[in-house]
């Protein structure tokens, strides 16, 4: 990459979705909500007013600065808010895509404190949080609610999870033995590093980086780096990332969509201290009478189940290596569900009326050379899922997945 002070390119990748054949109808929704939820979880920012006069510096440089940031010790809070555009999600959708992550009935012997269902909630509206993190082996995550707390510790081998709204404890212990793995158990990848590190990845002439001005953040001078897709069909209107100006950790991370309006994720720290955190912030004893799950206990005849549905979607040719259509922001990920499961029909049998009502505000029938299918939209990430099970997802327009799905 060889950037200069007022525009540099740079891109990102695009995943592929995961599935289970037992909520391959569910594929699409659950898919983009993951990968939001997913985006959400890395980023902390919150500006504050008074822009401080700052020594000049270029877009690489700063770059740079981030880059060669080692700052692996933080404590404070977080504020973020979401609006993906994704009706209902505290409710309806909330727990439909609970229910959906489980395996579609719930998941026999799953615990109500599992991170991977738990985590989903930050997906939308307004959420508090406080982190702290001490090296790579120890950190905490804390969601607040009004009336209930929801706490993800990860301390050496041990990887903690504690919901008090009903008293349920989830733990996993040892390396790799998570049901989902540990690193996606721990929190050790929410940090305001992580995200800025993502967007800056897979450099490829696709993306103006330029330095645009200074801010306050949790009473820290901090610059802002402005990243705008030059490509026309992505949802990506611009990310604008505050990053401290005296230790290059990102602040504040704010993603503007390209349709306008509000941000789709404003979120941040409100206090920020990167002294050593006191190591009583990562011990946890679970609360007398609270129901403990172990990980090993989690794999029950459900998610044993959910396990080989989806070894058994890997091995569907094209799910578990998507086919990449172009490049950087407008990136496309085609691949096939299970059998080439398409949706069910208004008229189909044994589908759950609030699921049918979740896919139904979220889906728009769309058709063309490929036939036909429809289009499942959030302001961020929108997904094609076409009658003969094909599916095209990306932060891209509908009209961008059309065209893909008609070329390909």
């Amino acid at each position: 990459m060889a950037p200069n002070d007022s525009a540099e390119t740079n891109g990102t990748a695009v995943r592929g979705p995961v599935g289970r054949r037992k909520a391959a109808r569910y594929i699409v929704p659950v898919a983009v909500a993951g990968v939001a939820a997913a985006t959400i979880g890395l980023v902390p920012a919150l500006a504050s007013s008074g822009d401080p006069d700052l020594p000049k510096i270029t877009a690489q440089e700063l770059i740079e600065k981030i880059a060669a940031s080692d700052t692996e010790r933080f404590s404070g809070t977080v504020k973020i808010s979401t609006d993906l555009g994704i009706p209902s999600m505290g409710g309806l959708a909330g727990s439909f895509l609970s229910g959906a992550a489980e395996g579609g009935d719930g998941g026999k012997g799953a615990s109500s404190a599992d991170p991977q269902s738990k985590l989903t909630e930050l997906a939308s509206g307004t959420h508090t949080l406080r982190v702290a993190a001490d090296g790579p082996d120890r950190q905490r995550l804390s969601v607040l609610d009004q009336a209930s707390e929801y706490s993800l510790i990860h301390n050496g081998d041990d990887v903690w999870a504690y919901d008090s709204g009903s008293n349920a404890v989830y733990h996993a212990e040892g390396k790799g033995e998570a049901p989902h793995g540990k690193d996606r158990a721990a929190p050790k990848t929410i940090t305001p590093k992580a995200l800025a590190e993502e967007a800056l990845k897979a450099a490829d002439g696709t993306t103006s980086v330029s330095v645009d001005g200074t801010a306050r953040i949790a009473g820290r001078d901090a610059y802002r780096l402005v990243l705008k897709p030059e490509q026309k069909g992505s949802t990506v209107g611009s990310i604008t990332v505050a990053v401290d100006a005296e230790n290059g950790v990102p602040l504040k991370f704010t993603l503007q969509p390209s349709s306008g309006g509000k941000a789709v994720v404003d979120a941040g720290f409100t206090s920020v201290d990167f002294g050593k955190p006191a190591a009583s912030s990562f011990a946890f004893t679970p609360p007398k009478g609270a129901k403990v799950t172990e990980a090993d206990e989690a794999k029950t005849e459900g998610h044993e189940k959910a396990r080989g549905d989806l070894d058994a979607f890997k091995d569907v040719e094209g799910a578990g290596a998507p086919k990449i259509i172009g490049k950087g922001w407008n990136s496309i990920a085609e691949f096939k569900t299970p059998g080439g499961a398409a949706l069910p029909s208004e008229a189909s049998k044994g589908v759950p009326a609030e699921a049918q009502q979740f896919l139904d505000a979220l889906g728009d029938k769309v058709s063309g050379k490929f036939g036909s299918g429809t289009v499942f939209k959030t302001r961020l990430i929108n997904a094609l899922m076409t009658d003969d099970g094909r599916v095209y997802v990306g932060a891209v327009t509908k009209d961008a997945l059309v065209a893909a799905a008609n070329r390909g």
